[in-house]
């Protein structure tokens, strides 16, 4: 979303995507997860950055670094989200390998190992050939080693972990450049540990060298102490162009009452959503939704929202991307964004069946998923096939709607039986995915939400 609005603002902006998880043995079209190595990406686009070089050579070169390295997690224990249950659960006497930083479950559950063996265990699958997802090391490779704790792991058994690593990759003939010890990417209080291998040569060494200011990071710079924070002005919302004031054939009563509906409806099934997403994400669906409605509220008790249907869309856009958080909350905003663009101008019906297609076409683009794949999306595509009755001369919009919340409801029911081909249920095996798609099952709710707006008698509470 950042990199769509800075190219609109006519700011050369690249994007490197990370994907260091070697946890998969089977590529999925969710493609690999961006983990702990992350931050190694970070150090070196930084220190490029920092040196003075071009944005080219910056992303050139932070991609080839993305190329060289591998991570895979282990853990005695699932993580809590705040005012939520643990997302997974594990005997004593078990640990998960593979699992992800927001409390995903991993790929293989297995009975308890001492220190050393379990690391040589998460070596081993790191660079086993016949994964997808390995590194291929070779002995006299040279790499970085960042030892990460997960959340939950003392100083003590970090640093067990540590020596441990050390010693069976020195026994495999491999270089340790660089041992990096800490919390660099943590999953709230989850007992465990994370390794990540970098392959480097001198110049890559450089840069991982190179010194900052960045607190947790070894080594750092010393630098002033400050607690002195900048006021940032509040943004100013831009003039309204001519085509946005086109009317919708909607009061600004309804439009709020619309709105409430659909935030009153989302806080109260925050706890439903949150139970469906424990099984296949991080469990804070419901969390994620509430704070948008809770957003939604406080904007609309600040200012009467926009009547005209672009700017509404847009403003909405703006309101979740700064406040839902997770990755729904930008799913939503570059909807939002899309189908607002295509309301530009038009309030007739047809007009927003053509902005749903929009709207799913830039979450498709950019989220990478498809109906079928067990997301928000199937709920979406299958309210959009039937909103394209509103094409239709003199079709009714509040039946259309309705047929079209049917067919979202049936599409989140559906997503019960399906395998998740993308979004982090993905990356769960499929005898756990017992339940509908949480995501699927907000859309639906949102949906049914506007249509007893819709049909909802201005006057009432």
């Amino acid at each position: 979303m950042a990199l769509e609005r800075a190219r609109a603002e006519g700011t050369d902006v690249r994007m490197v995507v990370v994907g260091d998880d070697c946890a998969f043995t089977k590529p999925g079209k969710a493609g690999r997860r961006g983990i702990c190595g992350t931050i190694l990406i970070h150090k070196v686009a930084g220190a490029l950055a920092e040196a003075g070089a071009s944005l080219d050579e910056i992303e050139k070169k932070a991609m080839a670094a993305a190329k060289v390295m591998g991570t895979l997690g282990l853990s005695l224990s699932p993580c809590s989200i705040p005012g939520s249950k643990p997302s997974f659960q594990l005997a004593e006497d078990e640990m998960e390998l593979g699992l992800g930083i927001h409390g995903e479950a991993g790929v293989r559950r297995m009975k308890m190992l001492p220190a050393d063996k379990a690391v040589e265990t998460m070596l081993k699958h790191m660079t086993d050939p016949s994964s997808a997802s390995h590194l291929s090391l070779t002995p006299g490779s040279s790499v970085v080693l960042v030892v990460n704790n997960l959340g939950g792991l003392s100083c003590l058994e970090l640093g067990i972990v540590a020596g441990a690593a050390v010693h069976c990759l020195e026994n495999q003939g491999i270089r340790i450049a660089r041992a990096l010890v800490g919390s660099f990417m943590t999953a709230m209080e989850m007992a465990g540990v994370s390794l990540t291998l970098m392959l480097v040569d001198e110049e890559l060494l450089r840069l991982i060298d190179a010194k900052t200011m960045a607190m947790a990071w070894p080594n750092i710079l010393a630098g002033p102490a400050t607690t002195r924070r900048e006021e940032v002005p509040a943004p100013v919302e831009p003039p309204r162009k001519p085509e946005d004031e086109t009317g919708t054939g909607l009061s600004m009563a309804r439009v709020e009452r619309v709105l409430q509906r659909v935030c009153s409806t989302l806080l109260n099934m925050k706890e439903k959503l949150n139970e469906l997403d424990r099984g296949a994400g991080d469990g804070d669906c419901g969390h994620t939704h509430a704070q948008a409605a809770q957003a939604i509220q406080e904007w609309m008790r600040s200012r009467p929202p926009p009547a005209a249907p672009a700017q509404l869309l847009s403003s909405l856009a703006d309101v979740v991307l700064a406040q839902m958080g997770g990755s729904s909350g930008v799913l939503y905003g570059l909807f939002l964004t899309a189908a607002g663009q295509s309301l530009r101008g038009r309030s007739d019906s047809a007009a927003w069946a053509d902005a749903m297609d929009a709207g799913i076409e830039a979450m498709q683009r950019y989220g990478g998923a498809a109906p079928g794949d067990r997301t928000m999306l199937d709920s979406l595509f299958a309210a959009g096939q039937a909103l394209h009755s509103l094409r239709s001369p003199g079709a009714d919009p509040v039946q259309v709607l309705a047929a079209a919340v049917q067919s979202a409801e049936a599409a989140a029911e559906a997503t019960r039986h399906m395998e998740a081909g993308a979004g982090r249920a993905s990356y769960v095996h499929s005898s756990r995915l017992e339940q509908p798609d949480a995501g699927a099952v907000a859309v639906a709710a949102v949906l049914g939400a506007v249509l007893e707006g819709m049909r909802d008698p201005l006057g009432t509470q």
